[in-house]
Order: structure tokens, then sequence, then C-alpha cells
């Protein structure tokens, strides 16, 4: 199985954030999810246990994540046989933003949390020299989250898959060629077997 791109994505999220503001298992995961549920969502709704079996998410965990999901309207539930999960609006309206704030996942670079209480004084209104600035790049990255869609996601797999199926068709179109270059090798080493080439006496030395 060929893995989804959210650790591409968190790959060039990791470039501007500072170690105290990557993301934790729980985003990671709320993503993973939301992307395998947007693949597979167009046959009808997906149940989490298929979710946990494709990528490795323990189903109680999926549950924990899903519910918050649902309450923030990310997505929507269906009970019964054919039950389980699909998105509660088209793709293209839903970003990796909105699934981060749903999951409850901290993204705040500053030490106070957002507060503006970095130095437990009044001085300076309570902040650190360096509030501002990690104030602004906590905003820069929830504009970055909000700007990729799942819709961007899903169209970004489905040509991996292309790419990769098509390297493979590539490569099993070799194996026919292969095997015949195998075979008139083989043929030719058999032959020169069962018809060694003539050698006179002079060839090794030996006088008539």
């Amino acid at each position: 199985m060929i893995p989804l791109p959210v650790c591409h994505l968190f790959e060039r999220l990791s470039v501007i954030a500072p170690v105290s503001m990557r993301l934790t298992t729980t985003g990671r995961f709320a993503v993973t999810a939301m992307l395998d549920l947007a693949m597979q969502g167009e046959k009808g709704h997906v149940t989490l246990a298929d979710i946990s079996q494709r990528q490795g998410i323990s189903q109680s965990y999926l549950e924990q994540l899903f519910a918050k999901l649902r309450r923030h309207e990310v997505v929507v539930s269906l009970r019964g046989r054919r039950g389980g999960y699909r998105l509660a609006r088209n793709p293209e309206l839903i970003t990796v933003a909105d699934i981060i704030i749903a999951v409850d996942e901290p993204l705040d670079a500053t030490r106070c949390g957002g507060k503006g209480n970095c130095t437990g004084t009044e001085d300076h209104g309570g902040h650190c020299m360096t509030h501002h600035l990690w104030s602004t790049l906590t905003q820069k990255m929830l504009e970055f989250l909000a700007s990729v869609s799942i819709k961007e996601l899903v169209e970004q797999q489905r040509l991996r898959i292309h790419h990769h199926t098509q390297h493979q068709d590539e490569q099993f179109a070799k194996i026919p060629l292969q095997i015949e270059e195998g075979n008139a090798s083989l043929a030719q080493t058999h032959s020169m077997k069962a018809h060694p080439p003539h050698t006179t006496a002079c060839a090794f030395g030996v006088k008539q």
C-alpha cells in the first residue's frame, strides 16, 4: 500500500515550525483517517474498522477522534448494518486546520499558550520579549494548514498511485524481454556444450 501524503504535509510544516509546535500523534492520525475517509467515501459510508485496518490505527483511538470530528460537524455518521462515516461537506471545503482544531490539537508556539502572561508579571502587559514573534508564527501555521484542503491531499495521493502503477507496469513489461534474453543465452550455452568448437593441436602449441 502506498503511504498517504500526510507525512509530506507535515514535513513542509516542520520547516517553519519550532520543535515545541510540532503536531502530535493525535493530529497526524486525525488527518490520515480523514484522508482515508475521503478516498473511500465515494463508495458510501466507511467504517472505522476498515480505516483501522488500512492505516494501522487502533479502532478505539479512531472512535475518540471521530467523536470529536462529528461534534465539530466535520463528519457525519450512520448507524446500522451499512453504517459508518462520511464527510459532512465537500472535501474542498474541509481543510487540515478544520481537522486539527476539531481534535483539540494544540497549535501554539508561544510559551504562554496565547494567553499573553508569559512573564507572570504586568511588565509589558505580561508578554515576554519574543511573544509577538511566536504569536505571528502560530498565525502563519494556521494559515498554512487552512490553505490545504482534503481534496488537495486526495488528488496528490491519486497522482502518486498513478505514478506507482505506471512504474510497476513498465517493470512488468520488461519481464518477457528478460525471460527471452535468458532463454536465448541458455540455448546458446546448451548448443556450445553439445557441439564444442573444433580445436587443432596447433592451437595448443603442439607441433605436427
